[in-house]
């Protein structure tokens, strides 16, 4: 028994070298043949960095053409033609630092001028610059640095809250300007560039394709009376600062004007958004030309057309606007549209929802002739439209006329005027004049509160209101002024001269 318990005790001994063997001879030594010295692993990084001059990197995509796509020639052509914008304003005109509690911890002293930046793009050679409203709406002094590092003081030529955009001007010849190409024939998925210069350095490009168009955001509601979102999406970087700044089809060609983002931080998180140049276009050559920009009207109400209206219209296809209604005596239904007529197209461009009938509407002023195509009974018919104003008639409106017959320099009040008057908006006469205003009895010093029933929270607000209405118009405007143990509110009726 003990012999055949020593031979046993031997072969188990030697059944575990064995295992030993195979396992090291299998798995282990490879392990540790495979494990460079640290010599030969200097030397490996040092061939890798040497050989990386050599990778094939993914190629950028082709073009129908077959050639290589090239962002260079459109980053070259754009780039000098954007700038950054200095927006500065006063504290005092702020809601948050009129608050009594900051001002008896801080004081006056403390209100020093705040900056607010952004971008613009130049677009002609004698310096107009167009950019977002928001990035100036406050400004009490606006300041350009183009892309050389050039300086200039900006005027404010006029803005247009109801599409976000405002257009400034520097005194300056010969300056860098792009081109403005066609938004209407961009097409998804069409690659872009977005120019902009955020952080007073250089112009920063950005790469990215056309994600969608006529693109509603409800960014601009309440904003103004009449507004216009038709955006151009793209999933090109945009920040903040890149506001107003450049979108550029490969040509180099100005195809519109970057203005907003989607993103729960307020950084770029996929989702830009960009005014349409043919837009932009007409808005600006309203600014310099009549100080206003003309909203055309057509006089209907409408709704996209889904499955839903297809059926209970039965119509044969899906595509179109549906006219809902039209407004009486309106330019639409002077032409001979109607009712359940479905609008396909505007000037030969088709429209398939509320917000490219918009956008397309808002290329065109008061008095201007356009054709719409509809579809009746599912067949095809061509309207003649007349285009109107707001009241209904073909004229253009110059709210700067109306404004300088009111014969009163404006200001926004400062913080002691607010806390005698115990009012936070509202605008005081200066420097009156023989005109509307001061026939209707306001003098000097008075405050104007309200226009129309509105609220005056600034000047804007005035030229607003006066825009929709037509020489002879009686517009009623609310006052008040400081007499010796109280504060007195009248109402004014003024007659637009």
């Amino acid at each position: 028994m003990k012999t055949r318990a020593f031979f046993g005790n031997i072969a188990i001994a030697l059944l575990s070298a064995l295992f030993a063997v195979i396992i090291y001879s299998n798995y282990l030594k490879k392990e540790i043949v495979a494990k460079p010295d640290i010599e030969t692993q200097k030397q490996n990084a040092i061939a890798l960095l040497e050989d990386s001059n050599q990778v094939n990197y993914t190629q950028i995509p082709l073009n129908s053409n077959g050639q290589t796509l090239d962002f260079t020639v459109a980053a070259e052509q754009s780039i000098h033609a954007v700038v950054h914008v200095t927006s500065k304003y006063n504290l005092e005109n702020d809601s948050y630092y009129q608050n009594p509690i900051y001002e008896f911890l801080f004081g006056d002293a403390q209100r020093q001028p705040m900056e607010s930046f952004g971008s613009g793009v130049i677009i002609s050679e004698d310096g107009y610059i167009v950019t977002n409203y928001h990035v100036v709406e406050k400004s009490d002094e606006v300041q350009v640095v183009l892309n050389d590092k050039r300086r200039f003081t900006a005027e404010l030529v006029g803005v247009d809250r109801g599409t976000d955009l405002a257009l400034l001007k520097v005194d300056g010849t010969d300056l860098p300007y792009i081109a403005l190409g066609n938004s209407d024939i961009l097409k998804v998925g069409e690659w872009v560039l977005a120019v902009g210069n955020p952080f007073n350095l250089t112009s920063t490009v950005t790469a990215g394709i056309v994600s969608a168009k006529a693109r509603n955001i409800n960014i601009l509601r309440g904003q103004a009376q009449y507004t216009i979102e038709s955006y151009i999406q793209t999933d090109a970087a945009v920040n903040k600062g890149n506001s107003g700044g450049a979108l550029v089809n490969l040509k180099g060609e100005l195809i519109g004007i970057n203005s907003a983002i989607i993103s729960p931080s307020g950084a770029y998180s996929g989702y830009s958004f960009a005014i349409p140049i043919n837009l932009v276009k007409k808005v600006v050559a309203d600014l310099i030309k009549y100080g206003e920009v003309q909203r055309a009207v057509l006089g209907v109400e409408i709704r996209g057309v889904d499955n839903e209206i297809a059926n209970d219209y039965k119509l044969d296809k899906i595509e179109g606007v549906l006219v809902s209604s039209v407004t009486e005596e309106g330019a639409a239904k002077e032409a001979g549209i109607k009712s359940g007529d479905i609008i396909l197209e505007v000037n030969n461009v088709e429209v398939n929802s509320n917000s490219e009938l918009t956008e397309q509407m808002g290329k065109y002023r008061p008095g201007e002739t356009i054709y719409i195509t509809v579809k009746r009974d599912n067949k095809r018919k061509q309207f003649e439209v007349l285009l109107r104003n707001m009241h209904g008639n073909t004229k253009i409106v110059k709210a700067e006329e109306y404004f300088s017959s009111l014969g009163a320099s404006l200001r926004i009040l400062d913080n002691r005027e607010k806390r005698l008057f115990d009012t936070d908006f509202g605008v005081r006469v200066v420097d009156l004049k023989n005109g509307s205003l001061k026939k209707a009895g306001l003098q000097e010093g008075y405050i104007i509160t309200h226009i129309e029933g509105q609220k005056v929270q600034g000047i804007d607000n005035i030229k607003e209101v006066l825009s929709s209405k037509d020489k002879g118009d009686i517009v009623e405007i609310e006052a008040m002024h400081s007499g010796t143990r109280y504060i007195y509110v009248y109402k004014y009726k003024i007659t637009l001269e």
